[in-house]
């Protein structure tokens, strides 16, 4: 014994596992800013916590700039 409880858990899989759930996660942020008329990279805000929060807010109480220029589809 090499002195941990639970020995090596962090396999080679979990890392892909989490590349995968990112991936889900920011996509769909990704295309919700573009459509609100903000850069897609703001959607890589959500991966980070407590920032995640704030991004929703922003989204759901800011003035959209595609509302002022009429372009909704992004």
């Amino acid at each position: 014994m090499d002195g941990h409880m639970f020995g090596n858990t962090m396999w080679a899989g979990h890392w892909l596992w989490m590349l995968v759930l990112a991936i889900i996660a920011v996509i769909p942020v990704w295309r919700i800013c573009q459509r609100t008329g903000y850069p897609g990279w703001l959607g890589v805000l959500i991966l980070i916590p407590v920032i995640n929060l704030a991004l929703l807010y922003f989204l759901a109480f800011s003035e959209w700039p595609a509302d002022k220029t009429g372009d909704r589809n992004g």
